[in-house]
């Protein structure tokens, strides 16, 4: 079984140090959503929502959650962070809204915790935008679904 990392030998957590590890490219890609009624639906695709353009509110809070994910996290080192895109999509099948987001930076730890983060914000943003026509709506399916860089390597997970 892999060591925990974020654990010194005494079991105390501690932040990685990461001051001997390269600086290289790396890119993490995370998804999660937003189960609502069809109607809740369609009330933010057809741009009715009373607080304004869920997906676009949603998308910008994705991209500032992921900015800040080290002040979330207590363990998170801050990253210099080269790109973050956040799509929303509206999906009828759910029904609801699929969130997916992808970081990118030139470092010495990944940007992993930054893509989940992004996701999570994003998805908390939906809902916060949209409770008063439903507040049953369900978030749900966070996930890593790629990272590439440093020491681990590549991940990708199963569709």
């Amino acid at each position: 079984m892999m060591a925990l990392t974020h654990f010194d030998a005494s079991g105390n957590a501690h932040m990685v140090d990461v001051s001997g590890k390269p600086v290289t490219a790396r890119e993490a890609r995370a998804e999660g959503w937003v189960k609502m009624s069809p109607e809740t639906l369609v009330i933010i695709t057809q741009g009715r929502a009373k607080k304004g353009d869920v997906a676009g509110v949603a998308r910008l809070a994705g991209i500032m959650g992921a900015k800040r994910t080290s002040d979330l996290i207590p363990l998170c080192h801050p990253l210099p962070i080269t790109r973050v895109a956040v799509d929303v999509t509206a999906d009828e099948d759910l029904p609801g809204l699929r969130v997916t987001a992808t970081v990118k930076t030139a470092g010495q730890t990944g940007v992993e915790m930054e893509a989940l983060t992004a996701v999570t914000t994003a998805c908390l943003t939906v809902y916060d935008m949209v409770k008063a026509a439903q507040k049953d709506m369900e978030i749900g399916g966070i996930r890593l679904l790629y990272k590439d860089g440093g020491a681990s390597g590549r991940f990708e997970a199963a569709p």
